[in-house]
């Protein structure tokens, strides 16, 4: 089974002019019971903040928040006490569990900031809070499969509440490999910028797919950045 959710077709929203959001799945206003979330992948916000601008301090609990920077950087506080910059090819994990506040700045004066907010449903609620960054270098995801996000934290990678595996790559234009889904698992391949071919399909900047076949054959027909969750 394959299904594409087209860029244009996620729910958008603007906020004063600072913030600009596509979402995949439904969250705050927008709303589609169709798009609720894939498995335990509950939000998917590609998010553009402008300069000098951000996100308050508010709460989370019970959820598994992933941001991945695409351009720019995203300065980060949290009622943990953490203070710190997220720059572009690094990602933040929050483990919000029994509950921990955060804010999100773009601290530049000049450029925006681009990244994709992630939400993942743990598998164990009330959990302690905890918070991690990582930086993955465009090297490390050029041509392959960068592990980044998983459960038991191999090969490098961030842990998270829930058996889900979380790859970034970076392919340059004809290159291409296959990924071998394991035994009842799905996949959502979500691009960032470029153009795949996968299993026949064509996908382009802010374009998604849903995979549940054993193989994924993927190929750039442009130098392409993406990220392919595995969920069980």
């Amino acid at each position: 089974m394959m299904y594409q959710r087209k860029s244009e077709d996620r729910g958008y929203a603007e906020f004063g002019g600072w913030l600009k959001s596509m979402h995949t799945f439904s969250f705050a206003d927008y709303y589609d019971p169709k798009f609720m979330g894939y498995r335990d992948l509950r939000v998917i916000n590609q998010d553009w903040i402008a300069k000098s601008s951000g996100f308050p301090a508010h709460p989370h609990r019970d959820m598994e928040i992933i941001t991945y920077v695409l351009k720019g950087a995203v300065e980060h506080r949290d009622s943990l006490g953490n203070v710190g910059q997220i720059k572009a090819g690094e990602i933040q994990t929050m483990h919000a569990g029994t509950g921990m506040r955060h804010s999100e700045y773009n601290p530049s004066e000049t450029e925006d900031l681009q990244l994709f907010q992630i939400w993942i449903m743990p598998d164990v609620v009330g959990a302690t809070p905890g918070y991690t960054q990582q930086s993955f270098t465009r090297e490390q995801k050029l041509n392959q499969f960068k592990l980044i996000v998983s459960k038991d934290g191999r090969e490098g990678s961030q842990k998270i509440n829930q058996d889900a595996d979380l790859y970034a790559s970076v392919f340059t234009e004809g290159y291409e490999q296959e990924f071998a889904l394991r035994s009842k698992r799905g996949a959502w391949l979500q691009l960032a910028d470029g153009e795949l071919e996968v299993n026949g399909q064509i996908l382009k900047s802010g374009d998604a797919l849903v995979v549940e076949e054993e193989n994924l054959k993927i190929k750039a027909l442009k130098e392409t950045e993406f990220l392919l969750f595995d969920l069980r």
